[in-house]
């Protein structure tokens, strides 16, 4: 198999991803869970998401959709269409399997597959996490990883327009 192909088949829908998340917990692997819009990988989000494959067996990564993008971060975004995002998070070795969801957060997706480990970066609480309290109640853990200074999408974007000005 080429590693493109390889790349695509990270790239779930939920029942699918469903199927492959049982049958990794099947074998007694762990699935850790993070999300994000991933509008522009930066370092910040290596970072992030290399702590977040440290933490199981498997690290599954929804994706906020376009439309979920836009209804977070406003109409000029995401400056990445979300395709072209999922093969870019899919292609990272640290990242198991991919899946783009449209709703405003991924409860229905954490509920769904139940990982054991619910990740977020430092921006968040505890208590902000959405999905935790179901994270937890079912015998999972959540962990909240620390963000590195200086890396945002952001943050990026703001430091184009000013070159462009």
């Amino acid at each position: 198999m080429k590693a493109v192909d390889a790349i695509n088949q990270k790239i779930f829908t939920l029942k699918p991803l469903c199927n492959r998340v049982y049958a990794w917990k099947m074998k007694g692997k762990t699935v850790a869970f993070t999300n994000g819009c991933f509008d522009i990988l930066h370092e910040g989000h290596i970072f992030s998401l290399s702590q977040a494959a440290l933490s199981a067996d498997y690290l599954v990564v929804g994706l906020n959709s376009d439309a979920s993008t836009r209804a977070l971060k406003g109409p000029e975004r995401p400056i990445n269409q979300e395709q072209s995002r999922a093969l870019l998070l899919a292609s990272l070795a640290m990242v198991d399997a991919v899946i783009i969801f449209d709703q405003p957060t991924p409860l229905e997706l954490i509920t769904a597959i139940q990982p054991d480990v619910l990740v977020k970066g430092g921006d968040y609480t505890l208590e902000q996490i959405v999905g935790a309290k179901e994270v937890i109640a079912a015998g999972g853990k959540v962990e909240i990883n620390p963000l590195v200074a200086g890396f945002s999408t952001t943050g990026l974007i703001a430091r184009i327009k000013a070159t462009l000005s």
